[in-house]
């Protein structure tokens, strides 16, 4: 089993209050540039995973070369519809729907005038992501998130332009040492866009099945049956929400011995499996039905692929102590859409 590859990704999210061991104290990215690689690297020594390509991400880089558009009024001609007019001007089509007060199926007429908004548009490409077209501006996610009005699932499209927030002149430096990636990022800006007319794959129930990192991954429809099992047995050791000094936390962190069988919640398909998240370690996070997610992380072996379908109770990873913590313990989360739950609550009481 060989170490998951090493990216210039940095750290966001939950860090307890005690993390931190030896060289593992979380410290600014533009405080160590050098340290923090060199803990990036030590995370993925701790993590052993089945083979498997980089996250899509990594797989499909992204070159800045969005086109900056003026505002102005158009003129709509005969046989014209919403996205020619956004290929002539530039203008994605979602942001003219939304200046001009269209919906849905976004019927335009010969002589009516719109407004094109102004701003740097970006044409998604093929297997492009949203955390890669961030990374490649130097912006926030979620900026372009709430800037595009993007909402469940956040499945970008092939030819779909993205507004892209300004932001100041940056180097390359500074642009990687700015970036963060967080479960946020991963849940909504992690998969990669997909084609026109085309469907994502369906999942696999294998694990020896790997699709390419730039292969869309149909999310599950069906809710969770029932209520969420404990992943692990175990006591908790930190719960959910802010901690006394000041720090959050999104999930429980459950103290186990090294190499405990992790164990799915519930039914539903495996959406990533990496160590990109510096503080989690190595982590896998399963999509269920109704925009519900659980997270598992600090695990030491992670042993399920992105795009598998996994069953309540079936073991994902065996728990360790990778990332920013001083003992084996996993990390849990639950997620409602794009919010944190206390997992507690949604729990079996013990």
């Amino acid at each position: 089993m060989g170490a998951l590859p090493f990216g210039v990704i940095l750290i966001s999210g939950c860090i307890p209050a005690e993390a931190g061991r030896g060289p593992r104290a979380y410290q600014a990215p533009e405080q160590n540039r050098q340290q923090e690689q060199f803990e990036r690297r030590s995370i993925d020594q701790d993590v052993r995973a089945l083979p498997a390509p980089p996250p899509a991400w990594e797989a499909r880089r992204v070159t800045p070369d969005a086109k900056l558009v003026s505002s102005s009024i158009y003129v709509v001609q005969p046989g014209e519809s919403l996205r020619s007019i956004a290929a002539r001007t530039g203008a994605g089509s979602e942001a003219i729907a939304r200046a001009n007060n269209l919906i849905a199926p976004f019927v335009i007429q010969p002589g009516q005038r719109l407004t094109i908004p102004g701003g740097r548009y970006h044409l998604v490409r093929a297997g492009e992501t949203g955390i890669a077209i961030a990374r490649a501006y130097g912006v926030e996610w979620s900026r372009i998130v709430s800037g595009n009005a993007l909402a469940e699932p956040y499945i970008l499209r092939t030819g779909q332009r993205l507004l892209v927030p300004s932001s100041r002149p940056e180097t390359i430096e500074e642009r990687a040492a700015r970036f963060h990636l967080d479960i946020d990022d991963i849940l909504t800006g992690g998969e990669p866009a997909l084609a026109a007319n085309a469907r994502p794959a369906k999942p696999t129930a294998s694990s020896s099945r790997v699709l390419p990192a730039t292969t869309p991954v149909a999310a599950p429809v069906r809710r969770v049956a029932g209520q969420f099992a404990w992943p692990v047995k175990g006591s908790i050791v930190k719960r959910f929400g802010p901690g006394r000094s000041g720090e959050r936390n999104d999930g429980i962190k459950i103290a186990v011995p090294l190499d405990t069988p992790v164990l799915a919640a519930a039914d539903g398909v495996v959406a990533y499996v990496g160590s990109d998240v510096p503080a989690l370690g190595g982590l896998v996070i399963v999509k269920h039905g109704n925009s519900t997610t659980t997270v598992y992380g600090h695990a030491g072996q992670l042993l399920v692929q992105r795009g598998q379908s996994v069953k309540k109770g079936q073991m994902i990873a065996l728990s360790g102590n990778s990332g920013f913590t001083d003992r084996p313990e996993l990390h849990f989360e639950i997620r409602q859409g794009r919010t944190p739950v206390d997992p507690v609550s949604r729990l079996p009481a013990r």
